[in-house]
Order: structure tokens, then C-alpha cells, then sequence
């Protein structure tokens, strides 16, 4: 096997580098990948540009990525679902222990999870990289390996409508076109939704959501007012959403959804902001308008696959820009500037396709 590892490592506040590393050596219940497509997310930027997201510090060199595909090289000795050759997706959170989170169905919740470029643990935009085997999970010959990096998306957007209760003839509103905003548009629809209404600053983003099948675009500016926002949403549905889906964190966006959700619907919070938020409760609590967090997902992975391997749901729309590994800085400036909307990179320097 080659010795090229070439991987993308965050040694502390905006200091980002190429380096090479070990090609490491998978454990019994592991696989080793040869990474092909990984895409870039808001939360890797974050990382680089303030060496944080809350409480996750980044206290030592940290490897980015967690949007991901490869294909299995090497199987550890207690692995018999997957071989080598195999093309899989990754689930990039994994359990370390099998807590009251665990056996309750909440993998996602429980404290102690390992997960991909979240401090202290590395995550896979590198050559190489390995992986607990119950989270690789087989792609089906009509589904890219950049479908299956954009699997750990979509499987935010499609968890956080079913913590919303999206259903046959729901009427949706989105806050945020970003990548986050677009998947649960796209998983609104897959599951359902009559009408989708979405908002976002950016013009060119509201375009890439007409593209990707919303029915009605609400451009809004910094200075609306949410009740107003509100108003013309119901004005452009012709009625109240039954839910709303909030994908910025912006304190205005979140009042807004909580105004907008008709009386007994359902506020589901995606997008992280600050952590202290003022909005208006006793609104929510008079109408009995349920608002619900969102923290990334659980048993997600099988449901996507098979949304993208029957064509409900196509995610392709949402690659605007391809680099080689080797280009990761450009790559992530390009992020960084929100310059089109899903930047992947391509691991594999034999097999640059999609």
C-alpha cells in the first residue's frame, strides 16, 4: 500500500495545514478507508476561523471533515458485513458506550459519543482514514460517492422533520437556503409536504431552492421585522405553516418561525446561534406551539440510502465546487466566503469523479 496520507489537520485558531500522517491500522471491529469525497461544512470553517463551537474547544490538533464516502481497503478481523472494495457512506458520530441514550434509540445524545472533527476527535478528510464498521454503511451501485458524503446532510434535514412531525399534505417553512436549509426542504418533500415556503438573505440561495423544488421564496433583509416576516409568510401560503424549521440561529429567524407556526404546530430548532436568545414564549406557550430541538441525528443512515437509491430525494444540485485533496485551503476559503453551496473534496487522486 501507498504511504501518501495526506490530511487536512487544524492545529489551533486559523491555523490550518496539509500534513502527512501514519495510514492507520483498523481495529477488530473497524474498516480502513480510502477516503474519496468529503464534503466541507459550516461547523469545519467555524472550527478553523475561531477555534470553538460552544463548549468544544479545540485544546490540540484536530483532523476536519465529517461529510463523508470511501472505499473499505482493509476489514478488522471481527468484521463480516462489509469487505474490501466495498463503497460506503460514514456515519461520522459512534457511540462509545451503551448508556441510557444508547438503549432508548438516542445514540446521538449521549454524552461520551465519538464524532468526526468535533474536539478531541479526528475527523476523515484525508487519503486514508478508519472507522468503526457498524457506521460504514454499504452504497448501492446507482448511488455517487459524492451522494453518499452528502448523506450526513440530508440525514440532519431529514431528522429534524421527523422530530417535526412532516407528514402527507404538511405546509413547511424554512428559515435558511444554506446547505442545512436546502436538505430539509428536500427531506420536507420527500415525506410529504404539500407547500414549502424558505427564507434567506441571499438571492442566488433562494434560486438554488427554487431549483431544488420549493414552492414559494421570501427574500428578507437584516432589518424586517419578524412579525412581519410572519405575516407574509401566511400571506404567501395562504394560510398559517403547521411547522416551522429554523436552520440559521439568528435570534430575528428563530422569532420569526415561532410567529409563523400556526397555533398547536411544531417550531424545530436546526441552526446553532448564540447561546443566550430572546424570543417571545408566551406566544408559543399560549398557541400551543411546540418547539423542538434538533442535535444532529440517529438511525438516519439506512432511510437516506434508500431515499437516494429510489430517486426521491436528489441531493446533486447542492455540489457547486470540486478540489482535489491538495487544494483544501482554496477549498476552504471558498467555504469560508459562502461562495456557492457545497464544496467537496476528492480524496482519491486516481478517481476524481463524482
Amino acid at each position: 500500500m501507498e504511504k501518501d496520507n495526506l490530511t487536512v489537520v487544524l492545529h489551533s485558531k486559523g491555523d490550518l495545514r496539509l500534513e502527512q500522517r501514519p495510514i492507520p491500522e483498523p481495529g477488530p471491529n473497524e474498516v480502513l478507508l480510502q477516503m474519496h469525497s468529503v464534503g466541507i461544512c459550516g461547523s469545519d470553517v467555524h472550527y478553523w476561523q475561531n477555534g470553538r463551537i460552544g463548549d468544544f474547544v479545540l485544546k490540540q490538533p484536530m483532523v476536519l471533515g465529517h461529510e463523508a464516502s470511501g472505499r473499505v481497503v482493509k476489514v478488522g478481523s471481527a468484521v463480516t458485513h462489509l469487505k474490501a472494495g466495498d463503497r460506503v457512506a460514514v456515519e461520522p458520530g459512534v457511540p462509545r458506550e451503551v448508556d441510557e441514550f444508547f438503549k432508548s434509540g438516542h445514540y446521538n445524545l449521549s454524552p461520551s459519543i465519538f464524532f468526526c472533527a468535533t474536539p478531541p476527535d479526528d475527523g476523515n478528510l484525508c487519503r486514508y482514514y478508519k472507522h468503526n464498521a457498524n457506521f460504514c454503511y454499504k452504497l448501492p451501485d446507482n448511488v455517487t460517492y459524492e451522494e453518499g458524503a452528502l448523506i450526513e446532510p440530508l440525514s440532519v434535514g431529514i431528522h429534524a422533520c421527523k422530530r417535526a412531525g412532516v407528514t402527507l399534505g404538511s405546509s413547511v417553512f424554512v428559515c435558511g437556503a444554506g446547505p442545512i436549509g436546502l436538505v430539509s426542504l428536500l427531506a420536507a418533500k420527500a415525506m410529504g409536504a404539500s407547500q414549502v415556503i424558505i427564507s434567506d438573505l441571499y438571492s442566488d440561495r433562494l434560486a438554488k431552492a427554487k431549483e431544488m423544488g420549493a414552492d414559494f421564496l421570501l427574500h428578507v433583509k437584516i432589518e424586517d421585522e419578524p412579525k412581519e416576516m410572519a405575516k407574509k409568510v401566511e400571506g404567501m401560503l395562504g394560510c398559517m405553516p403547521q411547522i416551522s424549521i429554523e436552520c440559521t440561529g439568528v435570534q430575528s429567524s428563530i422569532q420569526t418561525a415561532i410567529y409563523a407556526a400556526r397555533s398547536g404546530g411544531v417550531v424545530v430548532l436546526v441552526g446553532l446561534g448564540a447561546e443566550m436568545t430572546t424570543v417571545s414564549l408566551l406566544n408559543a406557550a399560549v398557541r400551543e406551539v411546540d418547539i423542538r430541538g434538533v442535535f444532529r441525528y440517529c438511525n438516519i443512515w439506512p432511510v437516506a440510502i434508500s431515499m437516494l437509491a429510489s430517486k426521491k430525494v436528489n441531493v446533486k444540485p447542492l455540489v457547486t465546487h470540486r478540489f482535489p485533496l491538495e487544494q483544501a485551503m482554496q477549498a476552504s476559503e471558498m467555504s469560508r466566503q459562502r461562495l456557492g453551496v457545497k464544496v467537496i473534496l476528492k480524496c482519491d487522486k486516481n478517481d476524481q469523479n463524482p
